[in-house]
């Protein structure tokens, strides 16, 4: 399966975009809860692939189809197959974050740690 038709962002628009505070944006993480307790950045809401059943059949009521959507996992691989379901759910403005949280921490902010 390829996602390269999934639009993706840097970790530096990541940046850009997390410090415009007067466009609405959702920002999903997709790590498991063990990731999220070594690394996490405040602005994404944990939806854990692995607990997909739990919060899956709801996304359309907790997310807006329409604001736009960034999601972020470890190096952007589960986060890009998040990308392809959102969009399958009929979320409009969906992107994937480039290189994760890893190239977040070593070219954003360092105080996220690396794991």
């Amino acid at each position: 399966m390829t996602y390269s038709s999934i639009p993706e962002i840097s970790v530096t628009e990541l940046a850009q975009l997390m410090a415009d505070q007067e466009t609405p944006r959702q920002f999903i993480d997709v790590r498991e809860p063990g990731e999220v307790a070594i690394a996490s950045i405040p602005e994404f809401q944990v939806l854990p692939l692995s607990q997909f059943a739990e919060w899956g059949g709801a996304i359309s009521t907790r997310f807006d189809l329409e604001t736009e959507t960034i999601v972020l996992c470890h190096y952007g691989m589960r986060s890009a197959q998040m990308c392809q379901w959102l969009i399958s759910q009929g979320f409009s403005n969906v992107k994937n974050v480039s290189g994760g949280i890893n190239s977040y921490s070593v070219m954003i902010d360092p105080n996220v740690p690396k794991y």
